[in-house]
């Protein structure tokens, strides 16, 4: 968890490829998705891993908060 520069919360879980398709991490992902939408823009979820169509786990942060 972070509180940004702008007052949002970003929440990450950091998944390695052996269990990044697994039936609790859908579950997460869909708990984190609905947390946000729920947050009225003041919440981010994100669900990155070490390397997800060639970006890092950085670049996906990154490019989730808009700062890409």
């Amino acid at each position: 968890m972070a509180l940004l520069h702008d007052g949002r919360l970003l929440v990450v879980e950091y998944k390695g490829a052996h269990i990044a398709d697994g039936a609790d991490t859908a579950e997460k992902r869909t708990i984190g998705e609905l947390w946000e939408r729920k947050s009225n823009g003041t919440g981010l979820f994100s669900l990155v891993e070490k390397n997800v169509n060639g970006k890092n786990a950085r670049q996906q942060l990154m490019e989730r908060i808009g700062a890409a």
